[in-house]
């Protein structure tokens, strides 16, 4: 007798099967701006600035994560001071508290307006590519003199605000995110690489080879 197969596994292979098509394309369309990407934080952490990270649901966990791995480091085996990143997403006073006096619009911006300044850096992330809060936050960015990341989708407008933008050609949610945790794990490769070397170092003003 044949054992059953859980028609549940066409699912796994499907979704897992499509995120790797992602990945495909991702590897060919958006090496040039992976690379950008990190240059740009680089570059401003090279001159004593900062990196600001913002987003909503998904995207907020991945701006913590992508934090995170800088302040801390992205691997044992990399041995670096701290950088200064700061996601937007986490201070659920101020959150809660502009979004109810005020506007959930603005709750990004606002902070913008507190902790950027020229020469910083901010990273945007939203799957649609249209999160009201975060454009606000990338023009506000710009009026500011910072520079501007976003990580996006195949759609919205963010792609057209920013100095660089990593655009997953995907429109299905889960694909882009999955997509974007991997280039939010490449642009914190490059970036320590570019500033330090593997015991921690300082390197001098160029971009790392690695």
């Amino acid at each position: 007798m044949q054992p059953r197969v859980d028609p549940r596994l066409a699912t796994v292979q499907s979704h897992l099967s499509a995120t790797a098509r992602v990945l495909q394309l991702t590897i060919e369309q958006c090496g040039p701006q992976i690379l950008a990407a990190a240059d740009l934080v680089a570059e401003a952490f090279r001159h004593g600035g900062k990196l600001l990270l913002c987003g909503n649901g998904g995207s907020a966990a991945d701006c913590q994560h992508m934090a995170a791995e800088l302040t801390s480091r992205l691997t044992s085996d990399f041995v670096r001071p701290g950088l200064p990143a700061l996601a937007l997403t986490t201070d659920s006073s101020f959150l809660t508290a502009y979004a109810n006096d005020f506007h959930f619009d603005g709750i990004f911006a606002r902070q913008v307006e507190a902790f950027g300044q020229p020469g910083d850096v901010l990273l945007g992330i939203s799957t649609s590519g249209s999160s009201k809060n975060v454009v606000k936050a990338v023009e506000l960015a710009r009026s500011r003199q910072m520079r501007t990341i976003v990580l996006t989708g195949n759609r919205g407008c963010l792609r057209d605000l920013a100095d660089v933008a990593l655009c997953v050609p995907s429109d299905v949610t889960q694909h882009i995110q999955e997509t974007h945790l991997a280039l939010e794990h490449l642009v914190c490769h490059f970036v320590e690489r570019a500033l330090y070397t593997a015991t921690g170092e300082p390197l001098a003003d160029r971009t790392a080879a690695a």
